[in-house]
């Protein structure tokens, strides 16, 4: 059976299978809706339903507390219509300008920058070139047909070849091979771009950026993407890590914020050893953001990282700094996606 879905406020309206979900749906018929982990782990793409039924497939509980569920929100990637929909969304104008495409690649280089954090650069076909936003991820296509994701860690414009940053999980199929077995010029099959995690160009607030751990890959591609658009807007970018090790170019960051005039950088440290003496700040790095901002009504911030730093950083900034919810963008590296043993 197909069900109509309108979306709210732009009017534009799609189909849905009764076995297919909303998000898959709009994503075809080129309605922007916003998405990230795409399994009910990140709440990216989190709206309202504002009437009719859906059925919820599998999905995290703190992506959807049943007491959000029982005040109309949904999770479009997991939400199966059972009428009609009348639903309210934030689209992401232009989605559909970078068409979602399956690419082979080659292992161009691989860099080991951290005890545990590995550079891939991928090499595309002569006669391809990746179309994507700063900010956006890739899907691999392993040889079972289980699937990995990773950000693009460079903005478009600086290299026609693809980089991103590995984290080793033990136990993880892909990143215990990517660690102990991959050669230089093995293939590896992807899928991207995707996800609506990406610099909103259209906006002049100032722009504050949190990374946690290799959640620096996306937020440093939008960084450059930014620094290439000449862009005006203030940006202060807070990395976490447990260990200074952790901020794995620390060296960039800090040639970033001697080199721009607008641009400010605060390394963060959660668990440093007297052997590290670190003389920085320590904590949890959104806590530092609350540190140094009495509010963020006039900004823009953008989050990468685990899903309890993501968690924290739009509760807090929401509820306790003023930060309007549209003006937050997030991707949450859930455990589907770097999961050990998966």
């Amino acid at each position: 059976m197909t069900f109509k879905v309108t979306v709210q406020p732009s009017g534009r309206v799609f189909e849905c299978e009764a076995d297919d979900t909303v998000l898959a749906a709009g994503l075809r018929a080129g309605i922007g809706l916003p998405y990230g982990c795409k399994n009910g782990a990140c709440s990216s793409c989190k709206g309202v339903l504002v009437s009719g039924t859906v059925v919820h497939g599998p999905h995290q509980v703190k992506a959807l507390p049943a007491a959000e569920e029982e005040t109309g929100k949904a999770l479009f990637c997991c939400a199966r219509p059972q009428s009609d929909l009348v639903i309210e969304a934030r689209e992401v104008l232009g989605l559909d300008d970078f068409p979602v495409r399956k690419m082979p690649s080659r292992v161009s280089r691989m860099e080991r920058v951290a005890d545990d954090v590995m550079i891939l650069w991928l090499q595309l076909p002569a006669t391809e070139k990746l179309r994507y936003r700063a900010g956006q991820y890739i899907e691999f296509i392993l040889k079972d047909g289980r699937r990995r994701s990773y950000s693009l860690a460079h903005a478009p414009h600086i290299d026609e070849m693809v980089s991103l940053h590995i984290r080793h999980m033990p136990g993880g199929v892909f990143t215990d091979h990517v660690f102990s077995g991959m050669k230089e010029r093995d293939i590896l099959r992807f899928e991207g771009p995707l996800g609506t995690f990406f610099l909103r160009q259209d906006s002049d607030r100032p722009i504050v950026l949190v990374a946690s751990g290799t959640g620096f890959a996306p937020v440093k591609a939008i960084i450059e993407q930014a620094i290439h658009a000449k862009s005006l807007r203030p940006m202060t970018l807070y990395w976490g890590g447990r260990r200074p090790g952790d901020l794995y170019m620390h060296a960039l960051c800090e040639e970033w914020q001697q080199t721009l005039p607008n641009f400010r950088y605060v390394p963060v440290i959660s668990n440093a050893l007297p052997d590290d003496a670190w003389q920085g700040r320590t904590g949890f790095v959104h806590l530092a953001v609350m540190e140094d901002f009495s509010t963020l009504s006039g900004r823009q911030v953008y989050v990468c990282g685990a899903p309890a730093v993501v968690d924290a950083a739009q509760r807090d900034f929401v509820m306790q700094r003023g930060l309007p919810e549209s003006e937050f963008f997030a991707d949450a590296f859930t455990s589907q996606r770097e999961a050990p043993g998966t």
